[in-house]
Parts: structure tokens; C-alpha cells; sequence
């Protein structure tokens, strides 16, 4: 929830403002559950910080294989529901 918390306040932080915006690398493993599970929760709190126009997200250690391979870093966030669809 603390990774979640922080998250959330920098995207509202960063989100400020006409044309501000928030970028956010995103690595795989563990960090996927725990940000489908936390963030949710946490982008409730900051509604300023939910708004998915104003994000940037790169997949840091993102692999060439399709999204449905089980190593792809933007398929694992796809499928928890962290990746917004």
C-alpha cells in the first residue's frame, strides 16, 4: 500500500496543472500483483491522479514477445487489470 500511496500522490503531483503529466516505469515480477492490488485503491484517494490521459508507462524490462507470451511485462499488467484493459 506504501509503494500504491506514493505512486498515486506523485502521479496527482505531477498531474497538475493544464498538459502536466506523469511518468512511471514499470518493471514485471512481484510488482505487478502488488500494484493490482494497491493501486486501485490508492488512485481512489487521489482523484487527481487517475486520470490515464495524463500517464506515461514504459515497460522497463519489457522482452520481444507477444502479449500473451508469460514473459511479457505489458501482458502480465493486461491481464492483472493494473494495465487498464
Amino acid at each position: 500500500p506504501a509503494l500504491a500511496r506514493i505512486v498515486a500522490e506523485a502521479a496527482a503531483e505531477a498531474a497538475q496543472g493544464e498538459g502536466g503529466r506523469f511518468s512511471v516505469g514499470l518493471s514485471g515480477g512481484s510488482l505487478v500483483e502488488l500494484l493490482a492490488r494497491d493501486l486501485p485503491p490508492a488512485l481512489s484517494a487521489a482523484p487527481a491522479a487517475a486520470d490515464p490521459s495524463r500517464w506515461l508507462v514504459a515497460f522497463c524490462d519489457e522482452r520481444l514477445v507477444p502479449p500473451e507470451h508469460p514473459e511479457s511485462t505489458y501482458g502480465a499488467y493486461r491481464v492483472s487489470g493494473a494495465g487498464g484493459g
